[in-house]
């Protein structure tokens, strides 16, 4: 799945993305994109469950492919 992220985003976002996203689920393979402003989640839950890690760490985020 991949999230479209509205904040401007530096190198030190992307250890509290992955952070963030392992909180959800420990096995994701997380890959950020920062000139894309992209997040590409790979696991099995549903794309809403990490809604709520990004919004927890003050990140605006969109659903933008599942």
């Amino acid at each position: 799945m991949k999230f479209s992220v509205k904040n401007e985003l530096r190198p030190a976002d992307i250890s509290a993305i992955d952070r963030a996203m392992k909180t959800v689920d420990a096995d994701a393979k997380v890959d950020v994109d920062i000139g894309a402003k992209t997040v590409n989640v790979d696991s099995w839950l549903m794309p809403e469950e990490f809604i709520v890690a990004f919004v927890d760490e003050d990140y605006d985020v969109a659903i933008a492919e599942w």
